[in-house]
């Protein structure tokens, strides 16, 4: 029986997903990438807390969203990819693996140290997913100018739908 009020789920005409394939990554953004240490579940709740900035627009990160996805951290069900400088996190990513399925929730960077941050989360979480070759499916939620230039697309929820049915039966990324 629940507890407290409920949170809501979203199901969008459309949604954005990036095809692992079809990631686009700049000579420049290769450079930059090298930059960083890559690191995964190392500091969980520290990608949590920054995403959830509120000085950040649109923050949406409530105590309650960080206690529920601490907790699915706890299980081994929702994931960081952080980007580290000097032993600093600059950026990173976290989200909810389920199966095939990783559901991106939020990401940040740090401008003072790490403007590309993010974005080199986001290739190695693409390079975790797809390192064996199994198509997954990274859902993104929207398709923003920034995510489409990274080659993020829209797909319709009936598509979607379809998508995430398969990705469900398939094999999780090793996280390890």
């Amino acid at each position: 029986m629940p507890t407290g009020p409920a949170m809501g789920w979203y199901s969008p005409l459309h949604r954005g997903v990036l095809p692992l394939g079809d990631l686009r990554v700049t000579r420049s953004m290769r450079k930059s990438a090298k930059r960083y240490e890559i690191r995964v579940d190392s500091a969980f709740e520290e990608v949590l807390l920054a995403c959830g900035e509120p000085r950040r627009p649109g923050g949406w990160i409530t105590a309650a969203i960080r206690r529920v996805y601490t907790q699915l951290h706890q299980v081994g069900v929702a994931h960081s990819v952080e980007a580290w400088t000097d032993d600093t996190l600059a950026g990173g990513l976290y989200g909810v693996s389920i199966g095939g399925l990783f559901a991106g929730e939020s990401m940040f960077h740090r401008d003072d140290i790490g403007r590309d941050a993010s974005k080199v989360a986001l290739i190695a979480l693409v390079d975790r997913l797809h390192s064996d070759g199994i198509d997954r499916l990274l859902d993104v939620q929207w398709r923003t100018p920034h995510l489409a230039s990274l080659g993020v697309i829209e797909i319709s929820r009936t598509a979607y739908l379809a998508r995430l049915e398969t990705a469900l039966q398939l094999p999780g990324p090793d996280w390890a």
